[in-house]
């Protein structure tokens, strides 16, 4: 028997029998685990507010050989996106990173890079200012998966694509030149382009101060979202839900 005491970030909980939960977390040494909290929806010591989708606490857990969920002992919060105020769209975004952090990662493979890539858009995340964030996780998400080419070149040619419109379809990972578009494919202007290819070099930290002058439209960059969403759709061959949501906020 192992306990543990580790940064987590907590994704979801699900009720089981009587008051207990069953518990996913992104912890920071040991990847995604899940387990039972006993008593957990009703025990305000142990768990009070911390099994919000998105806090991030340091959580206490108990391994036992040849048992596949741990037992989730305790849980303080380190930060809760409920310290801040909460708004539909917000809401939306949140719910974006817990189903692609969900769904993405494997049991127990450690991603320190794709955890402190979450901590970091979870706290520029605030009301009226959701898609700088939202469009910087979707694009570096598939790139840490390993699920993104290069983007400055046509995949098929291999002509530069820098300072010009590329596009993509459904079926390819990469982008394509103008010549290789073939039927059906969306349109990623050169702007939004190059938007990612400072992403690339930039924290999230970087784009905040024009943020905090002028939030971001829903329009802008809503073809580069719709870009990397599309590629984590077709690795995760599911539809996200909240991806959806996101869209229909014009996004």
């Amino acid at each position: 028997m192992a306990t543990h005491r580790i940064e987590s970030i907590v994704l979801k909980s699900w009720p089981l029998h009587e008051a207990d939960l069953l518990v996913s977390l992104f912890t920071r040494g040991a990847g995604k685990v899940k387990g039972i909290a006993k008593a957990g929806a009703k025990s305000r010591k142990r768990f009070g507010g911390a099994l919000e989708p998105m806090t991030y606490v340091l959580a206490s857990y108990t391994e036992r050989p040849r048992q596949e969920l741990v037992r989730l002992d305790a849980c303080e919060i380190v930060a809760s996106p409920l310290a801040d105020a909460m708004d539909y769209p917000r809401a939306a975004a949140l719910a974006f990173y817990t189903e692609v952090l969900e769904e993405a990662l494997p049991e127990h493979d450690p991603q320190d890079a794709i955890f402190r890539l979450t901590l970091a858009v979870v706290g520029q995340t605030r009301k009226d200012h959701i898609w700088m964030p939202v469009t910087y996780f979707s694009l570096w998400i598939p790139r840490l998966l390993g699920w993104l080419p290069e983007l400055n070149r046509c995949t098929v040619c291999g002509e530069a694509l820098v300072g010009r419109a590329a596009y993509f379809h459904s079926q390819l990972d990469g982008l394509v030149c103008e010549a290789h578009r073939g039927m059906g494919a969306r349109r990623l202007t050169a702007e939004s382009l190059m938007l990612a290819q400072q992403m690339f070099r930039q924290p999230v930290a970087a784009f905040v101060s024009h943020e905090d002058k002028e939030p971001w439209p829903a329009a802008r960059a809503a073809d580069l979202r719709r870009f990397t969403t599309q590629a984590l759709e077709r690795h995760l061959e599911r539809r996200l839900r909240s991806v959806e949501a996101l869209r229909r906020l014009g996004g």
